[in-house]
């Protein structure tokens, strides 16, 4: 369990969550090659339906465990209802099989997209207003997306590789709409708690999809139940609750700037576990995706140590 000592040191606390967070971009990064694995021997839906069917019941505990008297407003059970179907049933619909069809490379590198994405729907329905280096950055990312989409040496519109790049598009479309969604409540109830129902509830919906492909249920292989495990317990239970821990330490910009580098450990999974080739344009238009987030980050990092040098005590520091 994660320490909750409110004495230790600032300086200790910030040490571990960075190394946290660099824990949850080896795991999220491999999550690609898993899931990868696992759709060659189980449905692409059923593997989402077991993976988060176990995830539920670790997340349930965890809350009880640490929260027991967490209680949701039943005027809440849609919101969260709708956000767990837009974030993960409808994701991971799309991400399994995205992932049937295309490479872990390519996968984890589109996965770059979803802070762009969302910046243009809080654009489009919170008529939010852009700044200089945000509209910049946006527009390189969306060249870095062309590049990696579109150069993957099958440009046929009919290809697998194709059709699994634009189904990993809707994968981050749903995940910024989930981000979205995710901030009418973020306020109410704990983030453990958010992440726990919202998974009960997309795994309830996914069961009667799993459903439909069941004359492709067959008994898998104790390497696909491996990745199955993986996934439901150190990227899905495991990796959102050292993120939620991470968050209450380091300043979302931080983190995000960490998750930006899950791509990267994707591209060197899949090459280096699945023999997978990416071409160079590609590795270039992912590369210019991470700098556009970079950009899109640095006036929110600036601003943030310029509130740290105002509010700063004499003789404190700034990690």
């Amino acid at each position: 369990m994660i320490p909750k000592d409110t004495k230790t040191p600032d300086t200790k606390l910030k040490c571990i969550a960075n190394l946290i967070m660099l824990l949850i971009v080896l795991i999220w990064g491999s999550s690609f090659i898993s899931i990868k694995i696992a759709v060659h021997e189980i449905p692409p839906i059923t593997l989402a339906f077991i993976r988060f069917f176990i995830t539920s019941i670790i997340l349930y505990c965890g809350l009880k465990i640490n929260a027991p008297q967490t209680k949701i407003s039943k005027s809440d059970y849609l919101p969260l209802a709708i956000a767990g179907f837009v974030g993960i049933t409808s994701y991971f619909c799309f991400e399994n099989t995205a992932l049937s069809l295309t490479s872990a490379s390519n996968a984890s590198l589109i996965s770059c997209l979803t802070p762009i994405m969302a910046i243009a729907l809080n654009v489009i329905f919170f008529k939010a207003r852009l700044s200089g280096l945000e509209f910049i950055g946006s527009a390189v990312g969306l060249i870095g997306a062309y590049l990696t989409i579109t150069a993957n040496g099958d440009l046929s519109l009919d290809s697998n590789n194709f059709k699994g790049n634009m189904l990993m598009i809707g994968a981050m479309f749903s995940w910024a709409v989930f981000t979205l969604l995710s901030k009418k409540i973020q306020h109410k109830y704990s983030s453990l708690c958010i992440v726990t129902y919202q998974t009960i509830f997309a795994t309830i919906t996914l069961l009667p999809l799993a459903c439909f492909e069941y004359q492709k249920w067959q008994p898998f292989s104790p390497l696909a139940l491996a990745q199955v495990i993986f996934l439901a317990v150190f990227c899905s239970a495991l990796g959102n609750y050292l993120y939620v821990y991470a968050l209450k330490i380091l300043d979302v910009t931080i983190t995000t700037i960490y998750l930006s580098l899950v791509p990267i450990v994707g591209v060197i999974a899949g090459s280096l576990i699945l023999g997978e080739t990416v071409l160079p344009i590609q590795l270039l238009g992912g590369s210019i995706i991470i700098s556009a987030i970079l950009i899109i980050n640095l006036e929110r990092t600036f601003n943030l140590w310029q509130n740290q040098l105002i509010t700063k005590k004499p003789n404190s520091k700034i990690f």
